[in-house]
Formats: structure tokens, C-alpha cells, sequence
């Protein structure tokens, strides 16, 4: 008589939740298309749907007698710029970084609250970058002050005494903002960008290609909104709120 040994269910290839991949799918669909452009396509695509400061500055665009647009025009960007990447490398990490944190809020967000708290922090992002750079001609492009703030509201939902396979777990309470784990790792994650910018580091060696405003801003407001979002995920019927 021959005995089947049970077998354990088949494991997915990605544990990620399928809206972070299809978010990882979107981006890289973007960057492709953009390279499918030519090279003046591809860069006024920069400049009409990056985030560029001198289109808000009235003193800029009146130097340069330059159309500001219409506010539809103007408002985009704030959105738009997360779709755009300098280059493959510039991508790769984002997506890396996106796959590594964003799992965790989408376990416990869901999927809809997961984009809208993505785009949030990313028009966070753009609005510290603007307010630092008042007037630049220099576009930034990329979703990193989005994912910084996904990565801000993983760390409220990893506490210590959480086993690997519950991070992220709705029953689990948020780490206090004020926590020594949060102060600590926000200052480590500050000091990280600030010298970043001041030795110019960037993706592929060029100068200036880290905007670590955005970062910050992108953290700072995943920190700070993740408490309000997490009371609006959804829950079974009975739970009780744990912030």
C-alpha cells in the first residue's frame, strides 16, 4: 500500500498584493512608452507632465513671457510627475522600494485606500519640493516621495513584537508617532537625504538627480496621515479601532 505524504498549499511566486504590482506594472509601462518617444518627445513628455516649479512662479513666467496654462494644466503635474523616471536604474530602485514597503500598507489598507495614500504622499512630495524650489526650471520626475511615505506608514505597522508573517496585519495597533522606534528612523531616514543632496548623489552618477525634498515631504506625510487612513480602511463587522 502506498502512502501520499499531504502536501503544503503551492505558495505564490509574489506574496505582494496584486495592487502593488499592478502599480509596479503601471510605472514600468510608463518609463517604456516614454522611450518609445524620441528624444524631444520624450522630453517635453518631462516638461508638460513633470513637476516643474517655474510654472507656478508668476515672476517666472513673466520674465519669460511663458503661458502658465490652465489650472487643470497646472494641477496635473502634482500626479503626473510620479508616472515619469529618468532612466531604467532610476525606475528599477523605485520599484524595488515600492515592492519592499508597499505590501504592507496594502495588506492593511486594501487596495482603493492603498493608491489614494500612494498619490497623497506623492503630491506631498511635489508640494515640499515646490516650496524648496521656488522658481527652478528643473523638473523632478519619479515616485520617490510616494513611496517614502509608504515606507513612513510601514514602519507604524511593523512593531517589534510583530512576527514577520502579521506585518502589516489590520489587528495589530500602529506604532505611536512619537515612539522612539518612529524618531529614530525619521532622523536616520532625514540624515540619509540631506547628505545625499549635499554630496549630489545621484542614480547614475550625474549631479543633482535626488530630490530629497520631495523624500521628506512624502515621509512626513505618511507619518502623519497614516493614523486618519488607517480609521478609514475597511474592517469586519464588531472590530474595534486600535489607534
Amino acid at each position: 500500500m502506498a502512502f501520499l505524504q499531504p502536501q503544503s498549499p503551492r505558495q505564490p511566486v509574489f506574496q505582494a498584493p496584486a495592487i502593488v504590482l499592478w502599480l509596479i506594472g503601471a510605472l514600468t509601462a510608463a518609463h517604456g512608452l516614454r522611450m518609445l518617444a524620441s528624444d524631444a518627445r520624450s522630453q517635453d513628455l518631462v516638461y508638460a507632465y513633470g513637476l516643474v516649479p517655474a510654472r507656478y512662479s508668476r515672476a517666472f513666467l513673466e520674465s519669460h513671457m511663458a503661458d502658465p496654462g490652465t489650472v487643470l494644466e497646472r494641477a496635473i503635474p502634482f500626479v503626473s510627475y510620479m508616472g515619469l523616471h529618468s532612466d531604467i536604474t532610476h525606475l528599477g530602485i523605485n520599484c524595488l522600494w515600492l515592492l519592499a514597503f508597499g505590501p504592507v500598507v496594502a495588506r492593511r489598507f486594501g487596495g482603493l485606500l492603498f493608491l489614494v495614500f500612494f498619490i497623497v504622499c506623492g503630491m506631498a512630495g511635489a508640494g515640499a519640493y515646490l516650496a524648496f524650489n521656488w522658481g527652478s526650471a528643473v523638473p523632478v520626475v519619479g515616485a520617490s516621495g510616494a513611496i517614502s511615505g509608504l515606507m513612513a506608514a510601514a514602519v507604524r505597522m511593523m512593531p517589534g513584537r510583530t512576527a514577520p508573517w502579521m506585518v502589516g496585519a489590520p489587528q495589530q495597533p500602529l506604532m505611536p508617532l512619537f515612539s522612539r522606534q518612529i524618531l529614530v528612523f525619521s532622523a536616520v531616514w532625514a540624515v540619509i537625504n540631506v547628505l545625499a543632496a549635499m554630496m549630489d548623489l545621484g542614480t547614475d552618477g550625474q549631479r543633482g538627480l535626488i530630490a530629497w525634498q520631495a523624500h521628506l515631504g512624502g515621509f512626513i506625510a505618511g507619518l502623519l496621515l497614516c493614523g486618519p487612513f488607517d480609521l478609514l480602511r475597511p474592517r469586519a463587522v464588531g472590530a474595534p479601532l486600535e489607534n
